[in-house]
């Protein structure tokens, strides 16, 4: 008698684990469920590219400030057409509007 309220507690716990163990695993491939663990990928993804990009870019300062220092161009360097583009004064400010009306330039 006890053997068989044994053997029927344990094959009903092991057929409730592995109904819930099936139902839990159908839910994780539902299209909802799959959308979700895709967007979370992409921008775990998004993460780890935007890291890589500031090491890069901290590893390319980084060694352009050691050739620099290297080759002794620790000056600053002036832009190649500074002397093309007009003085302070006779720049336009950020904020001008142009008319650009054709009849305006005749």
């Amino acid at each position: 008698m006890f053997r068989r309220a044994f053997w029927f507690t344990t094959g009903a716990a092991a057929g409730v684990w592995a109904t819930n163990k099936v139902h839990r695993k159908l839910r994780s491939l539902a299209p909802d469920a799959l959308a979700v663990r895709a967007a979370d990928k992409a921008v775990e993804g998004g993460h780890r590219l935007r890291e890589f990009a500031l090491d890069v870019r901290a590893g390319m300062s980084q060694r352009e400030t050691e050739l620099r220092d290297v080759l002794g161009l620790t000056a600053p360097v002036d832009p190649p057409h500074q002397d093309l583009l007009p003085p302070r004064a006779q720049r336009p400010e950020l904020g001008t509007t142009y008319s650009y009306d054709r009849k305006e330039d005749h």
